[in-house]
C-alpha cells in the first residue's frame, strides 16, 4: 500500500473561532464578524507557521505509516506483495502509530496557530475565577508572531506548555488517522473494478473525499475539546484538563457544543482530502513512470 497523507490540524480560522471563541452563532455568523474586525487576514491569522513546518511534519508522519504497515505487511506475510488484499489489522496499527507521531511533531504547530488565532477573541472574564491577563495588557495582543508566542509560553508555561491539550489531540488523531486511512483504501478498492491494476484517478478522487468527510466529521467533538485547551492561557486559564473542559463546556452550553464546527470540517474535508489524495498519487505516478495511480 502506497501512503496517503492527512491534514495535521485544522486551517480555516473559522472553525477554531467557532470551538474555542465566543459570540457567534453559526458559521456564516463567524464569517462575517471575523471580516468585519479583521478583514480578510483574519481568516489566515496563524498560519505562518504551520505553512513552513508541513513538510516536515508529513514527510515524518508519512514515513512512519508507510514503513510501519510495511513492516506489519512483511512480518505477517513474509513480502507485501505476496497479500493482494490490505489487512485490516495492518492499516488499524499502522494508523494508530501514526497518530501518535503526528501529535508528537504537531502539538505546538497547532498550540501556536490556535493560539495567534484566538488572542484577537472576546472573552467572559465575568464567568471565570482566574484573573485575566488582558486588563494588563489592555487591546495589545499577546504574541506578536510565532517566534514571540512560543517564547512567551516556554517562559511562562514551560516547554510542557508546547503539548497542552496533547491528551485531547491524542483521542482525536489516534481514532481520526483510522477513519482516514482505512476507509480510503477499502472505497478505492470498492469503486475500481477487479480487472484494474489500481484506482483511476477519479477513484482516488472520491475515496479521498469521502474519507476526508468521514474522519473530519466524526472527530469534530474532541477536535473542539482540543482547540479550548490549546486556546486556554492565551489571557486565561480555565480548564485544568481534559475531562474539565469537557464537563464545564457540557454544563455551560450543552451537547451541541462539541458539534460546533463541523459543518466546516466536513465540508472542507472533501475537497481538501480528494485534492490531497490526487496529488499525491499522480505525483508519485509522475515520479516512478507507473502506468496505474496506485499499486495493488
Amino acid at each position: 500500500m502506497r501512503l496517503i497523507s492527512y491534514d495535521p490540524c485544522p486551517c480555516l480560522s473559522p472553525q477554531t473561532r467557532l470551538q474555542a471563541g465566543v459570540g457567534y452563532g453559526n458559521t456564516f455568523s463567524c464569517i462575517r464578524t471575523m471580516y468585519k474586525r479583521e478583514s480578510v487576514f483574519g481568516f489566515f491569522k496563524g498560519m505562518s507557521f504551520p505553512l513552513a513546518s508541513i513538510a516536515v511534519y508529513n514527510s515524518v508522519v508519512f514515513g512512519v505509516f508507510s514503513n510501519t504497515q510495511r513492516f506489519l505487511s512483511q512480518h505477517r506475510c513474509g513480502e507485501p506483495e505476496t497479500s493482494p488484499r490490505h489487512s485490516l489489522s495492518d492499516l488499524l496499527l499502522a494508523s494508530m502509530v501514526a497518530g501518535m507521531v503526528s501529535v508528537g511533531l504537531g502539538g505546538p504547530v497547532d498550540l501556536i496557530k490556535i493560539r495567534l488565532q484566538m488572542q484577537t477573541q472576546p472573552f467572559r472574564e465575568a464567568n471565570l475565577s482566574v484573573k485575566s491577563r488582558a486588563a494588563a495588557l489592555g487591546e495589545q495582543p499577546a504574541y506578536q508572531g510565532p517566534v514571540h508566542c512560543i517564547a512567551t509560553i516556554v517562559r511562562t508555561e514551560g516547554l510542557a506548555g508546547l503539548y497542552r491539550g496533547a491528551s485531547a489531540m491524542l483521542l482525536r488523531d489516534i481514532p481520526g488517522y483510522c477513519l482516514y486511512f482505512i476507509p480510503y483504501v477499502f472505497l478505492s478498492e470498492w469503486i475500481t473494478p477487479e480487472a484494474c491494476a489500481g484506482p483511476s484517478p477519479c477513484a482516488v478522487w472520491l475515496a479521498g473525499g469521502m474519507a476526508g468527510a468521514i474522519s473530519w466529521g466524526t472527530a469534530t467533538p474532541m477536535d473542539v475539546v482540543k482547540s479550548r485547551l490549546q486556546a486556554d492561557g492565551v489571557y486565561l486559564n480555565k480548564y485544568k484538563g481534559v475531562l474539565d473542559c469537557i464537563s464545564q463546556s457540557y454544563q455551560q452550553e450543552g451537547l451541541k457544543v462539541f458539534f460546533r464546527g463541523i459543518t466546516v470540517n466536513a465540508v472542507r474535508g472533501f475537497p481538501m482530502s480528494a485534492a490531497m489524495f490526487l496529488g499525491y498519487e499522480l505525483s508519485l505516478q509522475a515520479l516512478r513512470g507507473d502506468q496505474a495511480v496506485t499499486s495493488p
